[in-house]
């Protein structure tokens, strides 16, 4: 599978343009539509996001063309990762470090091939799209330009890293189409016990909606794995007036 998360947005033409490109390079391979909405222009908080959601239900060889690139067109790196999870193809803005620190095994390369047309603003879909369809018709990373290998260079994967963000982040890191919000917290950092505070409303754990009150605030392990805030039957973003960014104290 090709599976995208960017911060593009399903208005406008940008995503069109992703998905015509993968369809030209890569025809057989099924396009998934993961994440549109990853935090605009912020690769810190959508760094979090990338190790829950891109593991179940996506096979092992996938990749996962993943752009939040507000550096488009500077000196940053243009990257290949791979670890037991798949191949991760963007930019290196610190989007892949918690994909790299929390991976078993990782390599890393940095992708030396230019299309013959390279946009300054959009290398989502002049750069990365092809690398990430390449990679999904079989070509691998290769230190010199030779046919059915991509031109890429090995690069430590520690670079990737950024040993200064937090293993774990206490605060929104995005809000889904119900109002809830996802943190950047795993249940290993908490009690069962803990009371988490956010926007000044305190919960406490409970396993799903159904189990408290209707438009009562609870914390909960999600679907993926992260600490997600809720209203049953409510919304965060909506009635807490809850952002991208709040912090979430413990």
């Amino acid at each position: 599978m090709l599976i995208l998360a960017t911060d593009f947005g399903l208005a406008g033409p940008y995503m069109g343009q992703m998905h015509a490109v993968l369809a030209l390079n890569a025809p057989s391979v099924p396009r998934i539509d993961l994440f549109a909405d990853l935090p605009v222009f912020d690769p810190y908080r959508a760094s979090y996001l990338l190790p829950a959601y891109c593991r179940t239900p996506f096979p092992a060889d996938s990749v996962f063309l993943c752009v939040v690139d507000p550096g488009v067109g500077t000196d940053r790196k243009a990257v290949i990762v791979r670890t037991a999870q798949g191949w991760f193809v963007g930019p290196d803005n610190g989007l892949f470090a918690q994909i790299v620190r929390r991976a078993k095994t990782v390599e890393a390369w940095e992708i030396l091939w230019r299309p013959e047309t390279l946009s300054a603003s959009f290398h989502g879909r002049d750069l990365f799209a092809p690398v990430a369809a390449a990679l999904a018709r079989g070509e691998r990373p290769a230190a010199e330009p030779t046919a059915g290998c991509l031109y890429a260079a090995p690069l430590p994967p520690t670079e990737l890293d950024r040993p200064h963000w937090p293993d774990d982040l206490a605060e929104i890191v995005y809000l889904d189409h119900y109002g809830n919000a996802i943190t950047g917290l795993r249940p290993s950092v908490l009690a069962a016990d803990a009371v988490l505070s956010c926007r000044d409303h305190r919960v406490r754990a409970a396993t799903t909606f159904g189990t408290v009150p209707p438009q009562s605030g609870f914390w909960y392990v999600n679907s993926n794995g992260l600490i997600e805030i809720a209203l049953n039957g409510g919304s965060v973003a909506t009635h807490w007036h809850g952002r991208i960014g709040d912090h979430v104290s413990v």
